[in-house]
């Protein structure tokens, strides 16, 4: 079994992620000054890249990947890694199972592209902050896959000779492990809600205040990154989740039917506190909120599809649409 030394890089603790930018705050967190892994060239390697690439761009990195001698096995998209928990926590143990070592990060930036390698910690965090890393930037993504060229080809030891042509695509990363439920949990009349915090003074405040306005069950704030386990032992048995990511990959996760080929989506939504249409395009990114029973996984996600573009409706979406379908006061 190979070591699983994996290169990726981190999303989302329990707490949400509330801002992306068009600098990426995962990446941006490691220490860039650190050198290529050791083992990049004996072990397997799974690629993250940003979504607007086109296939040549692809077909390109797979081709030099592969005289390199990096065994790139596997193709995501960058941001359904940074989705939510339960997403990262999906890829970090599917990454596990197909021992994959390496990976590698490939972004499309609004003047340039980056290439970003870094080491797995095993943890469902994926990255620690300030943890070592390899970079490269430039306007042309052929003089990166060059410069991995040229300095693996220096520094490490090839091993891997049998490389694949094609990598695998379109693979399923379930992020649901308990039953999938359209409604909302009538159980939540009496069990206890844990609202995790994000870790932001100011966020949390504001999180806080829209709980107390919007949601007359109970609930408890809970402390950044703790564990199912421990919001457990705090007495909770529902825990509020969120996945952020562009909308319709966002409706793909949550295990929506997408048979059918959208530009757009529909979402139920309450600017005004009456229940409004919205229509929102395919790769625009939203919130959608959802709650999740901790000992069991199931996870309800009501009846309508209510993702938005800021957290805060995105979750008014949520507990109004909650109040209404189970008459609360």
């Amino acid at each position: 079994m190979h070591t699983r030394v994996a290169l990726i890089f981190l999303l989302c603790a329990v707490n949400f992620v509330h801002a992306q930018s068009s600098a990426n705050p995962w990446l941006d967190q490691l220490d860039m000054s650190g050198g290529l892994p050791a083992k990049l060239l004996s072990t397997r390697t799974a690629v993250f890249y940003s979504y607007t690439f086109t296939p040549k761009e692809l077909t390109d990195a797979q081709e030099y990947f592969q005289r390199s001698g990096v065994d790139a096995i596997m193709h995501f998209e960058i941001d359904l890694l940074m989705s939510g928990r339960d997403i990262t926590k999906a890829f970090s143990e599917y990454l596990i199972k197909r021992e994959i070592t390496n990976l590698v990060f490939l972004e499309k930036r609004e003047s340039d592209f980056r290439m970003v390698i870094t080491l797995f910690n095993e943890k469902e965090t994926v990255i620690d902050p300030k943890q070592p890393a390899w970079s490269a930037t430039d306007k042309v993504l052929t003089e990166i896959l060059k410069n991995l060229y040229r300095k693996s080809a220096n520094e490490l030891k090839r091993q891997n000779m049998l490389i694949n042509d094609q990598p695998e695509t379109d693979l399923t990363i379930n992020p649901i492990l308990g039953k999938r439920n359209e409604f909302f949990a009538v159980d939540l009349k009496v069990d206890q809600l844990a609202v995790p915090k994000t870790g932001n003074e100011a966020e949390d405040k504001e999180l806080e205040e829209l709980f107390k306005a919007n949601y007359s069950l109970k609930y408890k704030m809970t402390e950044p990154g703790l564990s199912e386990k421990d919001l457990r032992k705090q007495g909770n048995l529902y825990v509020l989740c969120v996945v952020q990511t562009r909308n319709v990959m966002a409706k793909k996760f949550l295990g929506y039917d997408m048979s059918k080929s959208e530009s757009a989506h529909v979402s139920v939504t309450y600017p005004n506190g009456q229940s409004v249409l919205k229509n929102i395009p395919s790769n625009t990114p939203v919130y959608k909120y959802y709650f999740k029973h901790i000992e069991s996984g199931n996870v309800f996600l009501g009846p309508k599809w209510d993702a938005d573009l800021t957290w805060q409706s995105a979750l008014l979406n949520q507990l109004k649409g909650m109040k209404a379908e189970l008459r609360l006061n």
